[in-house]
């Protein structure tokens, strides 16, 4: 195999790989406070073929890792009391999960059996103080802008507690987990995100733009398929030349 199609592999194989991240996102088009991705493509110096007889590196194609968009989605009322939004980028709730403290944009939580604030898998959502416990005989709870979460007893208004909103300066020290949530790396931490708003009963919709996905899995197997013929094409100029060179022996 000569240079032209070692490169061209190289690029087939990262396609394949984008064209799993385009259709993830467009699998997620619908999930709450997901953000899209795309793949980071650079090219890199390799050797040769070895039977190339021009010496020079090739220009190979690689996979530089994914990144990912945390534009705001768009947010929606829903009116549960429990769901809630983050109006503001780069902004997350903090969770407790079976494997430490991790980040979300998913607001849609709920109580627990014992009046604990949940996620949808069941992780506690982390206040101020830990756990935000609400007491079900003080009826529903009112969440401030500034996350802090107050029910009536007897006539007054009792403080809960606060969300725990965060923010990480370096957003590629992010780490996706799975269920939307993210995990700090390279000794990242966090700073309250005093200048994030808490929306009581709306939910973040996904970033993703379907149109975009579909257009961009159009191109993908349009370039897969053109990169393919030319492979042929350089195939069959070798397999020619071979021929000649046979018939002139």
């Amino acid at each position: 195999m000569d240079n032209a199609n070692y490169v061209a592999l190289s690029r087939q194989i990262t396609l394949q790989r984008e064209l799993d991240i385009s259709a993830n996102n467009l699998a997620n088009m619908n999930t709450t406070g997901f953000k899209f991705e795309q793949l980071l493509v650079n090219s890199q110096f390799g050797a040769p073929a070895y039977d190339d007889p021009i010496r020079t590196p090739a220009n190979f194609a690689y996979d530089n890792g994914v990144g990912r968009n945390f534009k705001q989605g768009t947010l929606t009322q829903t009116g549960s009391p429990y769901d809630m939004a983050i109006d503001g980028e780069g902004a997350f709730f903090s969770i407790q999960t079976a494997n430490g403290t991790q980040y979300t944009r998913d607001g849609a939580f709920g109580l627990n059996q014992d009046g604990t604030l949940v996620t949808q898998n069941g992780d506690t959502v982390l206040g101020d103080g830990g756990p935000i416990v609400l007491d079900p005989k003080n009826g529903t709870p009112v969440i401030s802008q500034d996350g802090i979460v107050s029910q009536t007893a007897q006539g007054q208004t009792l403080r809960v507690g606060k969300i725990s909103v965060v923010r990480v300066a370096n957003l590629s020290d992010m780490k996706k987990e799975g269920n939307g949530n993210f995990t700090l790396t390279n000794g990242a931490s966090t700073v309250p995100a005093t200048d994030a708003r808490v929306r009581q009963g709306m939910l973040e919709s996904s970033n993703v733009n379907p149109m975009v996905e579909i257009t961009k899995l159009v191109q993908i197997n349009r370039t897969y398929s053109q990169i393919s013929a030319m492979m042929e094409q350089n195939n069959t100029l070798s397999r020619t030349a071979v021929e000649r060179l046979g018939k002139v022996a």
